[in-house]
């Protein structure tokens, strides 16, 4: 039985901070994966931004501004490759079963989109997320601050894979929010990324790759500079998940641009982002409780809170995270290091 944990780390606040979300994480006890949905039961406009090169997604086309549907009820980010997009299925179910909803005559059809990290080499490859997980997910749900580290979406996640999988650290889930002038945008992240997570505020490597004892970190973006060279990887073994959220009301264009603009937070919290060999997915949701009016914050501002919360929820995410060994394979956390 693989060794993890899953605990809260306290400071900067949670997605769960904006009115109308709530999380709900599975673990699956058989090895580290899971999946994470965040649930928008009353509805929230939704815009997605896709910046790694290899994703894993679901009903993603459907968030472009052009497009019919306004309102989504649920995101599910999940391990398991594309497998786990099955996850999604569940929720769906979960969601249905309680009249959640798109009315569309024939029934009321649940609007959720999905994407997914590959976390395969963390154990029994063969165990991944599936409609019950993601279906358990949502019966977990709840508006308090989400558990953060070897849960959910992030339990099978690892940080600092450039160098060889044996030099990779553990990854993990994290989540943060920032208010400003009564409005609140609120990240979950689940960091699995290629490269290392870095503290925007002191520009220190916290977790990712390691030298070739292992014994301490290696800094991924000065050892390419200098001309090491990685190992050859398979695309799409990787990937930042994520979805920021505010209470503001916003258009679906609006929405969309925040969730691009989120992904300057993901830029300052991971080096090298965005790789071939990653899908790094961010959504955004808007509950629409706050007015843009009078001295609320306008989109300069509300993406400037997004990147933040998403760099915080970055670093909480491999600080929260424990390490984890399963047979010969020992992946360490940023605690282990410090």
């Amino acid at each position: 039985m693989p060794e993890h944990s899953s605990p809260t780390t306290p400071g900067a606040g949670a997605i769960t901070d904006v009115a109308g979300i709530e999380v709900g994480h599975y673990s699956d006890p058989r090895r580290p994966t899971g999946c994470t949905v965040i649930l928008a039961r009353e509805g929230a406009v939704a815009g997605v931004d896709v910046r790694g090169a290899a994703p894993g997604t679901r009903e993603t086309d459907l968030l472009a501004p052009g497009n019919l549907v306004q309102q989504v009820h649920a995101v599910m980010l999940a391990g398991g490759s594309a497998w786990g997009l099955a996850a999604a299925d569940g929720a769906m179910r979960w969601l249905e079963e309680r009249g959640v909803g798109l009315d569309v005559r024939f029934g009321t059809l649940p609007i959720v989109p999905a994407a997914v990290l590959f976390d395969l080499p963390v154990g029994d490859a063969r165990i991944r997320p599936d409609a019950d997980a993601g279906y358990a997910a949502c019966a977990a749900a709840s508006r308090a601050a989400p558990a953060e580290g070897n849960v959910g979406a992030g339990s099978g996640a690892l940080v600092g894979k450039l160098f060889g999988i044996d030099r990779a650290m553990k990854g993990g889930i994290g989540t943060a929010s920032v208010t400003v002038n009564g409005v609140t945008v609120g990240a979950l992240i689940a960091c699995n990324a290629l490269g290392d997570v870095i503290d925007p505020n002191t520009a220190q490597v916290v977790a990712g790759a390691r030298t070739e004892d292992g014994s301490a970190l290696l800094d991924i973006r000065r050892a390419l500079l200098r001309g090491d060279l990685p190992k050859p990887l398979l695309a799409g073994t990787n990937t930042t998940l994520g979805v920021v959220a505010t209470d503001a009301v916003l258009s679906k264009v609006q929405a969309n641009r925040l969730a691009a603009v989120a992904h300057d937070g993901l830029a300052r919290a991971i080096n090298p982002v965005h790789t071939m060999s990653d899908g790094d997915t961010l959504f955004a949701l808007a509950t629409g409780r706050v007015p843009l009016e009078g001295d609320a914050p306008g989109m300069t501002v509300l993406g400037t809170m997004a990147a933040e919360a998403v760099a915080l929820a970055t670093v909480r995410a491999v600080r929260a995270a424990r390490s984890v060994r399963i047979g010969d394979s020992y992946f360490p956390a940023a605690a282990d290091l410090s």
